[in-house]
Parts: structure tokens; C-alpha cells; sequence
């Protein structure tokens, strides 16, 4: 993604379900402004609920996923690594209780959307400084809502646990062996996992390692052999095997059926090339 994409939460959710429902990384910012609604997502390690009003942020390279309400009314803003730095280094998720931070915001996001639309000389240099407002908008509001001094040990733990599964994503590394690095027994980690996230470690493992999967099959043009060997699964049989079992089809189904529903080689904006390791 080279440059900031702002849509409805209709067109932001257009995606089939899992792409936004399994734990993920997320590659650049992305900003969710609720205006109506509400739902559950999973911001690094944390489950939580949101309604009407919440400014919801997430970093890039952190894990994140969302399970928006079916009345679910709002903006998706997403954002180049490169623009991300104006805005907070950990996800966050306020409630802006002000009616006028609620038309700040909103306003600059229409802002923003307009001048993607005209497409006139010097947008993308328009566009990064709108995102640099809408950047200390919301540092401001974290300033509003100070978090707790010192967060809990579980959430110390389970923050560390993200962090080195988004570094591990597609090498390998079993949930047993994240926690030798964090100093702590994999059943510890499960449990603290449990009452954050409300899934295990080693969940949250297999949904990344499916939707980074996912994300190769449907989205580029690689070989099943050369995917699994990028993600480390030791042969393209036991690949094979892996998509089977946790999308309920082989891996040539899933990429024709991705082919039908987006004939002209549609890339979302969470996809980038995999001629790399995710790191």
C-alpha cells in the first residue's frame, strides 16, 4: 500500500468474511472511526467491544482483527508505514464523548475523501498533510483518555506474545516455542491468552499463518509449492492439508474462487508481494 485509502466501513467490510475476522497483521495504519453500531475486535492480544463514537487505531505490524455489527456505520482510513508516524506507536480505542472532537474528526476525514476524488495536482502531498491532522487529532484525544500508568502483567505478557508472532509469522515457530522466548510455560500462556483474547496462543498463531495463506493464494500469482516453502510448511502436501483443514477447501478452489469474484486481479490493501519474508 503506497498511498492513504479512505472508505465507508461498507466498503471497508466488502471483503469475504475472513479477511477481516481472523487475526491478522496489519501491514500500515488503519483508523476506524464508528459512527453507529457496534462490535468486537482484537487488538493485539486484547478482546474488546466498541459502539457508537470510538476511534479505534491500530499500528502497523500489529496483530488486529474485527467482527463489525451488521448496523455497523462509520470510516476506514488506512495508511502507508511511512505516513504512520504522526500518529499513536500502540493500537488504541477511545470514546470521544464531544460533539465537537465527533465533527473534527468526521470533517477531516471528508476532507481527505474529496481530495482523493478530484485527483488534482499535488493530492498525495494534500492527502499526507490531512493525515498528519488527523494524526495529532488523535494524539490529542489519547491525551484526553491517559491509560493506566502500568499496565497489567497479563497484558505485558500477552503484548509480547504479539510482538514476536508477527515477527514469526510463516517460520515455523510453534506456540511452545514463543513461550520458551517469553520465559513462561506454554499452558501459562494459554491461560493469559484465554482471559485477554479470548482464544489460545497457539489460535492466534494458526489465524495469522491462514490468513497470511489466504492473502498468498487468493491475491498473487505464486505456485502452492512456492507458498509453502515462503511459509515454511515442509512440503506442499502438508500445505495442502493445512488449507483443507482450516478452510474447508484445497488451495485450488479457494484461488478460483477468488479468480471469479475478482476477475481484473483486485490486490487489497493489506497485500503486499510475498517475494520477502513478513517480518
Amino acid at each position: 500500500m503506497n498511498a492513504v485509502q479512505v472508505m465507508t466501513l461498507a466498503q471497508f467490510g466488502q471483503n469475504e468474511p475472513w479477511f477481516n475476522t481472523l487475526v491478522h497483521v496489519q501491514r500500515g495504519g488503519l483508523l476506524l472511526w464508528i459512527t453507529r453500531g457496534q462490535g468486537v475486535i482484537h487488538m493485539h492480544g486484547q478482546r474488546r467491544g466498541f459502539s457508537a463514537n470510538n476511534a479505534i487505531y491500530i499500528p502497523p505490524q500489529h496483530l488486529w482483527a474485527v467482527d463489525l455489527g451488521r448496523q455497523t456505520l462509520g470510516q476506514a482510513m488506512l495508511l502507508p508505514p511511512a505516513l504512520a508516524n504522526s500518529f499513536p506507536t500502540s493500537e488504541k480505542l477511545l470514546r470521544v464523548n464531544d460533539g465537537l472532537c465527533q465533527s473534527e474528526l468526521t470533517g477531516l476525514i471528508e476532507d481527505m475523501r474529496r481530495e482523493i476524488q478530484q485527483d488534482r495536482p499535488f493530492v498525495e502531498d494534500a492527502v499526507a498533510a490531512q493525515s498528519t491532522l488527523v494524526g495529532i487529532w488523535l494524539q490529542r484525544q489519547v491525551a484526553l483518555h491517559p491509560a493506566p500508568s502500568k499496565p497489567k502483567a497479563s497484558e505485558r505478557l500477552m503484548r509480547r506474545f504479539c510482538d514476536l508472532a508477527v515477527k514469526e509469522v510463516g517460520t515455523g515457530k510453534s506456540m511452545a516455542d514463543i513461550a520458551d522466548s517469553l520465559n513462561v510455560t506454554p499452558t501459562h500462556l494459554s491461560r493469559v491468552s484465554r482471559q485477554s483474547a479470548g482464544m489460545t496462543a497457539a489460535d492466534i498463531l494458526i489465524q495469522t499463518l491462514v490468513h497470511e495463506s489466504r492473502l498468498r493464494l487468493t491475491q498473487s500469482t505464486a505456485s502452492f509449492k512456492t507458498i509453502s516453502e515462503e511459509l515454511n510448511f515442509g512440503s506442499a502436501a502438508y500445505f495442502t492439508r493445512f488449507i483443507q483443514q482450516h478452510c474447508g477447501m484445497t488451495p485450488s478452489r479457494l484461488r478460483q474462487m477468488a479468480q471469479k469474484q475478482n476477475p481484473s486481479g483486485f490486490k487489497s490493501a493489506q497485500f503486499q508481494e510475498p517475494n520477502r519474508q513478513i517480518a
